[in-house]
């Protein structure tokens, strides 16, 4: 239960720091970003086996993750910061001209941490197949794992990289939807309707499993399952339920904060609902 307060903790002071870098550049992904705090907190506190210190592209011998869908970066930014990455104190350079920390993460400025420029969604699944595949010709027993998010489950290259994924027996791959039921024009059933996403996912190949994205014990318990169907000749996609805006009780419930940014008055309701733990930049 300690390990679970803590975590909780850290995930706390991250969405601090998503409110506080969307508000202070008046521009960025709130809601997603909110949504996914708890998972990319247990990832790089509890699941993830990497080298902050010894960061390199190719990742050998470490676990790999690779966010797909790169607009929610905010939050991605504070737990890469708080986990050892970068110095905290650069999350107050978030999409300001010339910053390492864009509003969609790149590699041209050798950030700690990123290894693909993401944000093009559709793309994370079929470099994720390509680094996993990698690691069995390295002998290299990590694993790869990635978050997209449930929109952009309607670009046909995911549904490609998932026959492929299949085929050719990528099991040492963790995929996780963030399946908030919300996208950036409203409601994905309005949008594209997914249908099954169960059902889809099991008709292409994959094993599934299913978890409450904002309840830090069930991500710790769900990842657990996660790894010990890795090695068996099939890849694992996580259906994650979680809700956009988490914690903030003005921003949940709707897609209206997918990427709009709050303002001054919105900022200080926001974070005066979030304790910081960790300490603000």
């Amino acid at each position: 239960m300690e390990k679970v307060n803590q975590i909780e903790a850290f995930a706390s002071q991250v969405r601090r720091d998503i409110i506080r870098m969307v508000h202070g550049v008046k521009s960025g992904h709130p809601g997603g970003s909110l949504g996914c705090a708890d998972f990319l907190s247990t990832l790089y506190q509890e699941v993830l086996d990497y080298q902050p210190e010894n960061f390199t592209l190719d990742g050998k011998n470490e676990d790999l993750f690779f966010l797909s869908n790169g607009h929610i970066s905010p939050v991605w930014y504070s737990v890469l910061a708080h986990s050892g990455f970068f110095p905290v104190e650069e999350l107050g350079t978030f999409r300001v001209l010339g910053s390492r920390l864009q509003g969609h993460p790149t590699t041209h400025d050798h950030l700690p941490g990123i290894r693909i420029a993401s944000g093009s969604l559709g793309q994370g699944l079929s470099v994720a197949n390509g680094a996993a595949q990698a690691k069995k010709l390295n002998g290299d027993k990590h694993l790869v794992y990635t978050l997209h998010g449930d929109g952009e489950l309607n670009e046909g290259q995911i549904w490609e990289a998932a026959l492929y994924a299949a085929a050719k027996k990528v099991d040492n791959l963790i995929a996780t939807i963030d399946y908030n039921q919300k996208q950036i024009d409203g409601p994905i059933e309005e949008v594209m309707d997914l249908g099954d996403l169960k059902a889809k996912w099991l008709a292409f190949g994959w094993e599934v499993l299913e978890m409450d994205g904002n309840q830090v014990c069930e991500i710790i318990d769900t990842m657990k399952v996660a790894k010990s169907m890795t090695g068996k000749g099939k890849p694992i996609v996580i259906i994650m339920k979680t809700e956009m805006g988490a914690g903030v009780d003005f921003m949940m419930g709707t897609h209206k904060w997918h990427g709009s940014p709050p303002n001054d008055e919105q900022a200080a309701n926001a974070l005066s609902q979030l304790e910081e733990t960790l300490g603000d930049y």
